[in-house]
């Protein structure tokens, strides 16, 4: 048995407990209030109450109820800190770790998909595992040619455990809305659920990673492993090691924290433009540091894993958003409400005032007006606060808004990405990053001045 239900019913019954709680909690909540106590205060202790709850199940599950525990995970900037500090260990033990399947469950996939000799195959190979993730865990070995690799092993049931843990948890999704201020959980358990079906087709994740190492091969910033072989359940990749960005957060120097920013950064926008697909699971479990960079064996190289998720994107990330990311820095609120309205994320039925727009957006875009931004918990929390308050413009105009169905998994990827860069509190030179790879971000008549002239021998 793989563990991974531990039994359906008892899968089932741990997620069911959880809105009865909540509900338990909000019970006890309405008492505290009656006996006088402050709705900010009584907010607070239930918002405390019910993370220590949501985690502790989500921790001990994986399939989909991890899966959801690890996107909200790069989250936790949002969060007070007299929530999120209690569980900051336990958020991050989340993102990099769970269970492991019995080695004789794990022997059987392995036999299964390369046969009965697969240990032929390998000249070594280490039972336990390495790390261990959502839909499958990950095993140390040198394969017969003398590489190190990372065989990655799918569990058993995985894809029916994803799905009805998904289904589950979207069920109670509104219960969860106080847990991350300003934030909508349904739509990204959703889109977690509408992802399953590629992130357990191991073929999909073999073809974008190898896409990624080869188009990074000589980066000497960004490091992808390469492909060795891949089946249904079994993807074996070239080994990496390093520092994971999860002790970065806990652990590292200012210098380490600045450089991953700034490589995680450059990566999110220059892996659409260079590769056409957008990693789109970027949690600190899936990110690496190693020594190596262009300044020597002192400096760092971030290292990249986990191609399960990507979002197809040909022509790199859409120009509408460099163009409105520009627009609005210049202040062109009429430009702006313009092309949000072109784009869908103003309905035809809805008429919005473009200056309150602009002042909607300018600060959420702060880190990309200033030369470098030194990304916070506190910004974070600030930004998420203005938002969920219902008394806030911000709240108002907000959920006026539409995000378009091609948006969705880019916000998502851009939202998480500026979590890791609040946890990391780095300091980031990010519009450096977006003029050289964000179309439409810089003027069509600068990128034009900027393209390389044809020598006199090609002309």
């Amino acid at each position: 048995m793989s563990d991974l239900p531990r039994k359906a019913v008892t899968r089932t019954a741990k997620l069911a407990a959880l809105p009865l709680g909540f509900a338990g909690r909000a019970t006890w909540g309405l008492g505290k209030r009656i006996v006088g106590e402050s709705a900010e205060i009584v907010g607070r202790e239930l918002q405390q109450r019910t993370a220590e709850q949501l985690f502790k199940v989500l921790g001990e599950l994986k399939g989909g109820a991890m899966k959801f525990g690890q996107a909200l995970s790069v989250f936790e900037s949002a969060l007070p800190e007299e929530v999120a500090g209690p569980y900051r260990a336990a958020l991050t033990k989340l993102q990099d770790a769970a269970p492991p399947m019995p080695t004789r469950t794990m022997h059987s996939v392995l036999a299964a998909q390369l046969g009965e000799g697969w240990s032929e195959l390998f000249l070594e190979f280490d039972d336990k595992p390495a790390a261990a993730a959502s839909i499958g865990q990950v095993h140390r070995a040198v394969w017969h040619d003398g590489r190190e690799v990372a065989v990655k092993v799918q569990y058993p049931g995985a894809g029916e455990a994803l799905l009805s843990d998904l289904n589950q948890l979207s069920r109670f999704a509104r219960l969860l809305g106080p847990l991350i201020p300003g934030m909508d959980v349904k739509p990204l358990i959703s889109e977690l659920r509408d992802r399953v079906s590629e992130e357990l087709d191991y073929s999909l994740e073999a073809q974008a990673q190898q896409t990624h190492a080869e188009e990074f091969a000589d980066d000497p910033d960004v490091v992808v492993p390469a492909v060795v072989h891949q089946c249904d359940q079994i993807l074996v990749t070239e080994w990496m090691d390093g520092v994971p960005l999860s002790e970065v957060i806990a652990d590292g120097t200012d210098a380490q924290r600045d450089r991953a920013g700034q490589l995680l950064s450059r990566f999110l926008f220059s892996g659409p433009a260079r590769t056409g697909l957008l990693h789109a699971d970027p949690h600190p479990g899936n990110f690496r540091l190693l020594p190596g960079g262009p300044g020597g064996e002192d400096d760092w190289r971030l290292g990249v894993l986990d191609f399960g998720t990507v979002d197809r994107l040909p022509g790199g990330l859409p120009d509408p958003i460099g163009e409105s990311l520009r627009m609005t820095l210049e202040g062109e609120a009429e430009g702006v409400y313009e092309l949000l309205r072109r784009e869908g994320f103003v309905k035809s039925s809805i008429e919005l005032d473009p200056d309150a727009v602009l002042d909607y957006l300018l600060p959420i875009i702060e880190p990309a007006r200033a030369e470098e931004f030194t990304f916070t918990r506190g910004w974070m929390r600030s930004q998420a606060a203005r938002i969920a308050d219902i008394r806030s413009p911000a709240h108002q105009l907000g959920k006026q808004l539409n995000l378009p169905p091609a948006y969705l998994l880019i916000h998502r990827v851009t939202l998480s990405t500026i979590g890791v860069l609040c946890q990391l509190g780095a300091t980031v030179r990010l519009r450096e990053e977006l003029e050289e790879w964000l179309p439409g971000f810089l003027p069509e008549d600068v990128e034009e001045s900027e393209e390389p002239e044809e020598s006199v021998a090609e002309a």
